[in-house]
């Protein structure tokens, strides 16, 4: 499909210039749960005397019984007359939870706010393991113990700055020329860091499928990690999944061995921010993304591209949707949902 990005810009940025971004909403509906999941009981576990509140009397904690572990945790916002015709699933990366769509860490308005005054209904969901999903207890149910992502593998992970170039103190870290990322609020973004656990991808895809059998039909963007999980669930459920967004995902099935056949009606959007070619850890990514992508295509599917130094956008990172012009970007996708038919 050949799509005008540039005339696509200056459409997005007018639009922001009649203040279309200020209307107000009329929501009919807000609310959350969880789902997938199972149920597990666990047996021969110590007890303990521990104090949970101080000035009260210490309490016997007996870990065994029955739990339920392994669930999703969604929360959405109903608009009273969306534009959409389908509702926006907003899927977050590794060590990062649905907060990744919320409020940016300088404090402007996140993708949720975007997309939901640009007419979509819009779900913000915890995968199994982060935030609201909560954790289980390990060995016994995740079979490993957590990790952590420093700050410093963030900042130069997320293409913010270049290799060695963090420093503890937040002066002395030397951004990449041209930055989008507000660096003045990297420690606040370091805030939204939560654990996440190298064993449980087969939990996780079970719940994300479960959700998308129960909320969809839908369009799903994904961030990242995510990726892997959002091109299996729309391969289990190709009538659910109307488009795919795909945010500089870092993961996907092996595209030797993809079904790309049981995906060639759902629409995917590749979207790359910029300085891809100064890590050759994303120059894998990339080309296993266009491998996969080429795959798409060559299977009558439609697989578009938007990268974005290319359309004269510069400067942006891999946490692009908190970028400064993350609005700017929005709207590309925005202009891609419409040409897919998918608002009214």
């Amino acid at each position: 499909m050949a799509i005008n990005f540039k005339l696509a810009i200056a459409v997005v940025c007018l639009a922001a210039l009649l203040g279309c971004s200020t209307s107000n909403l009329q929501v009919a509906e807000v609310g959350s749960y969880h789902v997938g999941g199972r149920a597990v009981t666990l047996s021969g576990l110590p007890e303990k005397e521990l104090l949970f509140t101080p000035g009260a009397p210490p309490l016997k904690l007996n870990p065994n019984g029955d739990f339920e572990v392994e669930a999703l945790y969604t929360r959405y916002t109903l608009l009273a007359n969306p534009k959409s015709r389908y509702p926006l699933l907003l899927w977050h990366g590794g060590g990062l939870s649905g907060v990744t769509w919320e409020t940016k860490p300088d404090g402007a308005p996140g993708w949720e706010n975007y997309f939901l005054r640009a007419g979509y209904s819009v779900y913000v969901s915890d995968a199994v393991e982060r935030g609201r999903a909560s954790w289980a207890r390990y060995p016994e149910i995740f079979k490993s113990e957590p990790f952590f992502r420093p700050k410093k593998e963030a900042w130069e992970l997320f293409r913010i700055g270049d290799t060695d170039s963090y420093n503890t103190a937040p002066a002395q870290r030397t951004a990449l020329p041209g930055t989008q990322f507000p660096v003045a609020a990297f420690d606040q973004f370091a805030k939204q860091s939560i654990p996440r656990w190298g064993t449980n991808d087969p939990a996780t895809q079970a719940a994300y499928d479960a959700y998308v059998d129960k909320v969809c039909p839908c369009v799903i963007v994904v961030h990242s990690q995510g990726g892997n999980f959002a091109f299996n669930s729309a391969s289990k459920y190709p009538d659910k999944v109307r488009a795919l967004v795909a945010v500089e995902t870092s993961g996907s099935p092996n595209p030797d061995t993809f079904d790309f056949a049981r995906v060639k009606g759902v629409p995917m959007l590749w979207v790359w921010g910029d300085n891809l070619g100064k890590f050759p850890f994303w120059g894998r990514i990339a080309a296993q993304q266009e491998k996969f992508r080429g795959n798409l295509i060559a299977a009558g599917g439609i697989g578009d591209r938007i990268v974005l130094p290319d359309v004269g956008i510069k400067g942006n990172t891999h946490m692009l949707m908190m970028d400064r012009n993350s609005d700017q970007v929005a709207g590309l996708i925005d202009q891609w949902l419409a040409k897919q038919g998918l608002k009214k």
